[in-house]
């Protein structure tokens, strides 16, 4: 690694970026000479041909200036790519600080150099990063309704689509069956995949889907939602930011409606 790099090295969960006269966000590059303290750094990818490294600091390197940026922000600040490149990096430093140690044996690990893998010298045992996949489902009412709801984890206003985690030996359209039944008791039908969406926040797999209403009242699961409705697609409540496949999944929907 003699060469110039981007780094992408965080601390406290947010990542060191480089801000360029104009207000524009980067990734710092550097030599690894440079970067002192930095122990096996992970290769998450490439921006414009170039490496880029991602590993966590304590202190701040003495040859690397910039300002410490929250990954979430960094969608608006500097776009869905560099963003994608954070989210990886940050899933994969969660995993290697994670997984120091065997799960069976407690015997210290050492990562792959073959793939990303952090293997047990002892036992054997391969860790590999863990992704949690999550259904969402926008469910439709005839030609111009929407199904939101809000959790009180929401910021205050904001409805979106349904949510939840594939719990094991559950397929997809199971998993969104069963998560709008429990979390507003509606039942749904005609599924229909829209995108995916990797979420580092920690470690999910947003996988979106709409939905036809099929029948049953709305009553939302009070351990879960905070308020659920119908709503318009011509007068809809605040929506999540752009940075969240729901924004989009929304949007579609009601692209589609005024076609």
């Amino acid at each position: 690694m003699s060469e110039t790099s981007f780094w992408l090295l965080r601390q406290q969960n947010q990542l060191l970026m480089s801000v360029s006269e104009t207000g524009s966000m980067m990734f710092p590059k550097a030599r690894l000479s440079e970067l002192d303290g930095m122990v096996d750094p992970i290769l998450v990818g490439h921006y414009e041909g170039i490496p880029c490294f991602a590993s966590e600091f304590d202190a701040l390197p003495e040859h690397v200036s910039g300002q410490l940026t929250p990954v979430r922000s960094l969608f608006s600040l500097a776009g869905p790519e560099i963003f994608a490149l954070a989210g990886r990096a940050t899933q994969l430093m969660d995993w290697k600080k994670n997984h120091r140690f065997c799960g069976h044996c407690a015997t210290p690990t050492v990562m792959k150099t073959t793939e990303f893998g952090m293997e047990c010298p002892a036992c054997r045992l391969v860790v590999y990063p863990r992704i949690s996949p999550a259904v969402m489902v926008l469910v439709r009412r005839g030609k111009d309704e929407l199904l939101l709801a809000r959790s009180p984890h929401f910021k205050p206003g904001v409805f979106s689509a349904l949510a939840g985690f594939v719990e094991a030996g559950e397929t997809l359209e199971e998993c969104a069956r069963r998560e709008v039944k429990e979390e507003v008791g509606v039942e749904i039908s005609k599924l229909e995949y829209f995108q995916s969406q990797s979420w580092p926040f920690p470690n999910s797999l947003m996988i979106a889907f709409f939905a036809e209403y099929a029948s049953g009242e709305i009553t939302p699961d009070p351990s879960e939602i905070e308020a659920a409705g119908w709503f318009n697609m011509n007068d809809l409540p605040t929506l999540p930011d752009p940075v969240s496949i729901a924004r989009r999944l929304i949007e579609a929907a009601i692209g589609s409606h005024r076609g």
